[in-house]
C-alpha cells in the first residue's frame, strides 16, 4: 500500500474487511461479502453491543439512519443516489459501500459534460476490429457493464454533471438490467446480462441543481438519501481529525494538532458560514461552498507548509495564512470578504480572548497583503 498514492477503501481496510467477513454468520443479500450489520460496523465502527474481539474504527462521520437507509436501499431493486452539498463525504460513503459489499470501489464512472454513452456501456478495441471483426473479444466494457458482469456495485460521480442522453442509457440499465449490443449478431452473444448483486450508487452536487437536471424517469429509478453539511461542531472535529491524521501518516510527519488551533478553524469557518447565511446576494458570499473538506484542506496545507518550510511545527499565523490562501477563488471579492471579517471578528476576539487568535490574525493579514 505505500506504493499508491491513495489506496482505495478495499486495499486500505483489506485486514479489517477480512476479519469482518471471517466472523460474519448474518444473511448476505445476493454475493455481497458483508451482511448489511458487518457492512454497518464497516463504516460507522464497532459498539459495544456488537461483542466483536477487535475495535473497528470508524471511517464516515454522519446520521446512522443514512448508512442504513444505504445499505436497504443496494440490497433492493433500486439505485442509489446521494445528494448534497460538495465536501459532505457522499464519494467516501460511496466508496466504503462498494468496498464492504463487493470489494472493488474502482468501477467508476465521472460524470462530465465530456462523458458519453460508451463510458457507461462499452466501446470497441479498434486494432481488434480491424484484425478480427466486432466480437466479445475485441469490445471494452465500461465500469459499470463490468460491474454488471461480475455482481458487483457500479459507481457514477456527478451525475448531474453529465448530459441527458447519458441519463437516459442509464435509465435503461436500471430497468431492464441489461445492456444490448447491437452490433454483434443475435446469436453472438448480443446482450450483457447484470448478475445478481449489480447496483449503481450515484453522487450528485445539490449546488449543480439545474445544470443537468435529471428526468422524472430515472428519479424514480433511484431512492435519494440527502447527505446534509456537518454542523455539529463535535461530528466536524472527529472528521477533521480523523482525515488529517491519514495526511500525517502518509507523509510520515509526527505531529499533534493543538486542540486550540483546531478550535481556532472550526470557529472561523462557523463565522464564515454564518456570514454567508445572511449575505444578501452572491457578491456577499465568498464563492467557496466552506465545507468540512475545505476545513481539511486549510488545515493540510498549514501541516504541510510548516513541516517543510518551518519549525515542523503547526502555528496559528500559518494557519490563518492558509485560509486566506485556500478560500480566495476570486479576486478582489473573496480578499475584500475575508478582510472584512478579520477586521470585524477576529481582531475584536483576539483583543478580548486572547489565546491564538492575534497570531491568527497577523497570519491572515500578511497574506491578504500579499495577494492584493
Amino acid at each position: 500500500m505505500s506504493d499508491l498514492l491513495r489506496a482505495p477503501a478495499e486495499i486500505k481496510y483489506a485486514e479489517e474487511l477480512d476479519w469482518l467477513e471471517s466472523v460474519d454468520d448474518n444473511p448476505k443479500p445476493f454475493s455481497w461479502r458483508l451482511s448489511p450489520k458487518m457492512i454497518r460496523a464497516f463504516i460507522l465502527g464497532s459498539e459495544p453491543g456488537d461483542n466483536f474481539e477487535r475495535d473497528i474504527a470508524q471511517k464516515w462521520f454522519g446520521d446512522r439512519s443514512f448508512v442504513e437507509r444505504s445499505i436497504v436501499t443496494l440490497a433492493s431493486d433500486r439505485g442509489l443516489l446521494l445528494i448534497g452539498d460538495p465536501g459532505t463525504g457522499k464519494s467516501w460513503l460511496a466508496e466504503l459501500l462498494s468496498a464492504a459489499i463487493s470489494r472493488n470501489s474502482t468501477l467508476v464512472v465521472q460524470g462530465t459534460a465530456g462523458t458519453t454513452e460508451d463510458h457507461i456501456k462499452y466501446s470497441w478495441n479498434v486494432s481488434m476490429v480491424i484484425a478480427k471483426g466486432q466480437s466479445r473479444e475485441s469490445m471494452i466494457p465500461s465500469p459499470i457493464m463490468t460491474a454488471m458482469e461480475t455482481g458487483a456495485i457500479g459507481r457514477f460521480e456527478e451525475l448531474t454533471r453529465s448530459t441527458s442522453d447519458v441519463q437516459d442509457a442509464l435509465i435503461s440499465i436500471l430497468s431492464e438490467k441489461y445492456i444490448s449490443v447491437p452490433e454483434l449478431d443475435s446469436g453472438a452473444d448480443n446482450i450483457v446480462f447484470a448478475k445478481p448483486g449489480f447496483s449503481v450508487i450515484a453522487t450528485a452536487n445539490s449546488r449543480d441543481k439545474g445544470v443537468n437536471d435529471l428526468s422524472s424517469a430515472l428519479k424514480r429509478r433511484f431512492n435519494f438519501v440527502r447527505i446534509p453539511v456537518v454542523t455539529n461542531k463535535k461530528s466536524e472535529a472527529e472528521i477533521v481529525r480523523f482525515r488529517t491524521e491519514e495526511l500525517l501518516r502518509r507523509h510520515q510527519i509526527e505531529l499533534d494538532v493543538p486542540p486550540t488551533l483546531l478550535d481556532v478553524l472550526l470557529r472561523s469557518f462557523a463565522d464564515l458560514r454564518e456570514s454567508a447565511a445572511a449575505a444578501g446576494s452572491d457578491d456577499e458570499k465568498l464563492e467557496s461552498a466552506l465545507s468540512t473538506a475545505e476545513q481539511i484542506g486549510v488545515l493540510e496545507d498549514a501541516i504541510l507548509h510548516g513541516n517543510f518550510f518551518g519549525d515542523r511545527a503547526l502555528t496559528a499565523r500559518t494557519l490563518g495564512s492558509s485560509l486566506i490562501g485556500s478560500l480566495t477563488r476570486r479576486e478582489p471579492e473573496d480578499l475584500a470578504i475575508l478582510s472584512k471579517y478579520l477586521h470585524g471578528v477576529v481582531e475584536p476576539r483576539g483583543q478580548e480572548e486572547g489565546g491564538d487568535w492575534p497570531e491568527f490574525l497577523e497570519g491572515g493579514r500578511t497574506t491578504i497583503a500579499r495577494m492584493s
